[in-house]
């Protein structure tokens, strides 16, 4: 019996734990999702007129002053509170449509205020209504209309869903006006009223029953990427309202910006300039205030990430002597560019522009000595496969390169380059100073963009580097670090363009090996000269200057090659993987966490779900006894009685025996013939 029960419970576990989950969602999860309404609270129906709401509270008053029913205190706040919330137009439509009641705090706070008093005590009224004007904070309102062409610009769009009875918008108007100051030139700003009830209604949520909210209450901030036009990709703010953390949320989320990161003068050196590309330009901003970098400066920092990096600290007066040391910094806010090693840095003090930042950016993006990358080569001038920087007109032009591995030696080397650069760009100087004229050649390639200097990180262009420099002691410029002792190598390149080459050229295919060489050779045919003198800066500019004279009056060879690509130098940036990426693993678990439970806990106020479960429960019920029943009568069916299966076991045994008697049997004597037996012939006689 004890076996038989077991069973039955296990095998009836699924529908009973079916219909006790139905149980516990209608009498306690269900009540709990659907609260009484404040209609429910005046006795009245649903979406009722105000008249009706007044009619009924009039009636209230009068028991109350009569004498014939005398409300408790915490009655009489919740009746009060639903006459104040319902007669409001802009807040009964708001509760009406999307549910809004954002002063519900007063009821407890006033419960507790007024307890143990009577009704009669409690100061009116109970809510304040909104103190401003809409006028005052409301710029940029959409309507209905202008809301289905507004998608017409690539911009991306911020929009705040408010309410002109709304006090926590009227709050947050301050703040929106700085976001919207923020994000100007980067972002469209609007802003949408619920009196737009088709506007709002689309940017809304709906609960599995259909109806509208905004989960958060109002306000409420919404954004549309760049090409987004439906509501099926906006995305919403979900944090705390402050000017910060939108601006912050919309640069990563929406425009794809990365952060500027805050150091300290314990971390700046160790964490972010040592960590920093050698060939790219740092920027550091010093703050008083520690607010994030602006979108705008977020964004010039992405597209200007190939050729600078950015920082901000945190000016502290007693640090004062630590900055002015280190980069000249005598107060905040300030920006500092710090360009090439032994370069002093530029310092700009004041407040920042957006504008002026971009144009000081773009005049110092580039290191005094530019590095040659791929990024770089065509731009400088030093590419076989692209033209000069006078033009494309240029069919002679040249490209001295300082290459070397990073290091004192290298430095060194470069501090000379660019007193090169700079007496060569004095050419007024460089007439006093020196004593040869032809010295002068070199300064006028320069003006003209004929001549460009450059240096080369030998260690991560190492083909590149080798390909030019192909000398015995090359390895102690290129490549991997062998030696203690790091040489840096000057050489000049001559690029020399075939202008009828470029003018008829024509498309067809190889006949013979020497013609497809022709073909795979870059277009601009190089000569390359080592340079072997001293550090000495006129003697640089001399032999500079005879290299181009030289090359410029001479008939030499048109010798082409194919030249080694240079290596890009950095990875791929990490927001370049879109939003998703800015965001670490365990934060979008973390978010996706928190997505499941919110849609969990939506789907707990759908009433469906309450018989669905009994529906279910009832359902397995009946096909698990279904099955047992029929299981048992098949069972029953293919058991028969004894008495037929001893008639059915005798024929059996009997066949059985007699074949095992057969068996047992000896051979008969007529079964074998013996060995010496014959057959007697018959006679003749009888």
């Amino acid at each position: 019996m004890a076996g038989d029960s077991a069973a039955k419970i296990k095998a009836y576990a699924v529908p009973a734990v079916l219909f006790s989950l139905s149980m516990l969602y209608q009498l306690v999860l269900l009540p709990r999702a659907f609260p009484p309404s404040h209609y429910d609270v005046l006795g009245l129906k649903t979406y009722c007129s105000m008249e009706e709401v007044k009619e009924a509270y009039e009636n209230l008053e009068s028991k109350w002053n009569s004498g014939l029913e005398v409300p408790t205190t915490t009655e009489f706040i919740k009746i009060r509170y639903a006459y104040e919330l319902l007669t409001n137009p802009i807040w009964k439509r708001n509760y009406d449509v999307f549910g809004i009641n954002e002063q519900d705090h007063v009821l407890e706070k006033l419960s507790q205020q007024y307890a143990g008093e009577k009704f009669s005590n409690i100061a009116l009224p109970l809510l304040r209504t909104v103190a401003s004007d809409t006028a005052d904070y409301a710029f940029n309102v959409i309507t209905s209309k202008e809301f289905q062409s507004m998608f017409q610009d690539s911009k991306p769009w911020l929009l705040q869903v408010y309410s002109s009875g709304s006090n926590q918008s009227a709050q947050f108007a301050n703040s929106w006006k700085r976001i919207a100051a923020l994000l100007n030139g980067v972002a469209n700003i609007g802003m949408v009223e619920l009196g737009e009830v088709q506007v709002a209604a689309y940017l809304s949520e709906r609960k599995p029953m259909g109806r509208f909210f905004f989960r958060n209450g109002l306000p409420s901030v919404v954004a549309f990427p760049s090409g987004c036009k439906t509501s099926d990709c906006l995305i919403r703010f979900e944090g705390e309202l402050s000017v910060d953390a939108v601006t912050d949320w919309f640069a990563m989320a929406v425009l794809n910006l990365p952060r500027i990161f805050y150091y300290s003068k314990e971390s700046l050196g160790p964490r972010f300039l040592a960590k920093s590309s050698p060939h790219k330009v740092k920027v550091i901003f010093f703050s008083k205030t520690g607010e994030r970098a602006t979108p705008a400066i977020r964004q010039a920092a992405r597209d200007y990430w190939n050729y600078a990096t950015f920082a901000c600290v945190l000016w502290r007066e007693e640090e004062f002597s630590v900055w002015w040391n280190t980069f000249g910094v005598e107060s905040a806010p300030a920006v500092v560019f710090l360009k090439d090693p032994g370069l002093k840095p530029l310092v700009y003090h004041g407040s920042v522009n957006d504008s002026w930042f971009l144009d000081v950016l773009e005049q110092n993006k580039q290191q005094e000595l530019p590095q040659l990358r791929s990024l770089t080569s065509e731009e400088l001038g030093c590419d076989a496969r692209g033209y000069s920087r006078a033009g494309r007109d240029t069919l002679t032009w040249y490209c001295a390169i300082l290459a070397g591995r990073l290091g004192p030696e290298l430095d060194s080397m470069r501090e000379t380059m660019r007193r090169v650069q700079e007496t060569l760009s004095k050419s007024s100087v460089l007439k006093a100073a020196s004593e040869d004229e032809h010295s002068i050649t070199a300064a006028v390639a320069l003006k003209s963009k004929r001549l460009t200097l450059s240096w080369l990180d030998g260690e991560t262009q190492k083909n590149y580097c080798f390909f030019y420099l192909n000398i015995e002691s090359s390895y102690e410029t290129c490549g991997p670090r062998r030696v203690r002792t790091d040489v840096p190598w000057l050489f000049i390149i001559r690029y020399e363009r075939n202008a009828t080459e470029d003018t008829f050229k024509v498309d067809k295919k190889a006949k013979s090996i020497w013609e497809f060489h022709q073909q795979i050779v870059d277009p601009a045919a190089q000569l390359s000269v080592t340079y072997n003198g001293s550090a000495e800066v006129s003697q640089i500019i001399q032999w500079m200057s005879n290299i181009i004279e030289d090359g410029d009056s001479r008939k030499l060879p048109f010798y082409r090659v194919k030249t080694p690509e240079l290596v890009p130098e950095d990875a791929e940036p990490f927001w370049s993987r879109g939003p998703q990426g800015l965001l670490s693993k365990s934060m979008g678990t973390k978010q996706k966490i928190q997505r499941t439970i919110i849609r969990i806990y939506d789907y707990l106020g759908d009433p469906r779900i309450g018989p669905a479960l009994l529906l279910g429960a009832l359902m397995s019920f009946g096909s698990i006894w279904l099955m047992r029943t029929q299981q048992n009568r098949s069972v029953q069916s293919s058991q028969p009685s004894q008495a037929d299966n001893d008639d059915k076991l005798k024929p059996r045994e009997r066949r059985r025996e007699r074949n095992a008697s057969k068996r047992n049997l000896p051979p008969s004597i007529t079964d074998f013939e013996p060995k010496d037996s014959y057959q007697t012939p018959l006679s003749d006689s009888d």
